[in-house]
């Protein structure tokens, strides 16, 4: 068996928010833990909000976007968890609602029925926040066993300019996790 396959599988979803563009810190976080990464990334997101030749190079997969063929391979081999970073209102809501009508969030409302680990790093303005929606679709998702950091904003904390989004706070909710493959989350 190679080395490639040895390693634990993550699935890293990415949304369209401006902070994608840093998704390959998270790559390289994971990876750093010995982590083989594959990237899906919703349709939005492969509209320019990350560099999806440079997420290739640095995975050796294809970022996937859309369902493939039967006859086409599988390009992943099944996850062994999941990171969803950054998460959106949008995505967040339809993974709740069971609204599986992209390879995004079909992938998520899989990992469900697969048992694997799942951690969130919701990026959702607070406006959007207040939504009665948004609780609700939380409270669904952690009552599945998903794992949340804490929401980022984007807004500006006091002096300074807009805070880092944390990537490896992701890996941390995934803590032992690592590898568990079939562990059920709830």
């Amino acid at each position: 068996m190679t080395e490639q396959a040895e390693k634990p599988f993550l699935y890293v979803v990415v949304c369209g928010a401006g902070v994608a563009a840093g998704v390959g810190e998270l790559i390289t976080a994971a990876q750093e833990r010995n982590w083989e990464v594959g990237v899906i990334a919703t349709p939005v997101a492969m509209g320019g909000f990350f560099d999806a030749a440079a997420v290739e190079a640095q995975t050796g997969r294809p970022v996937r976007s859309a369902w493939r063929t039967p006859a086409d391979p599988r390009p992943f081999p099944p996850p062994d968890a999941v990171v969803v970073a950054p998460a959106t209102f949008n995505t967040l809501n339809k993974w709740a609602a069971g609204i599986a009508d992209t390879l995004a969030v079909a992938t998520l409302c899989e990992a469900h029925g697969l048992g694997v680990p799942v951690a969130v790093l919701p990026c959702v303005a607070d406006t959007l926040a207040a939504h009665p929606a948004y609780g609700s679709s939380l409270e669904r998702l952690r009552g599945m066993g998903v794992r949340f950091a804490d929401p980022y904003t984007g807004a500006a904390a006091g002096e300074g300019g807009r805070p880092e989004f944390r990537w490896e706070r992701a890996l941390d909710l995934l803590g032992s996790s690592r590898g568990a493959g079939q562990e059920c989350v709830g």
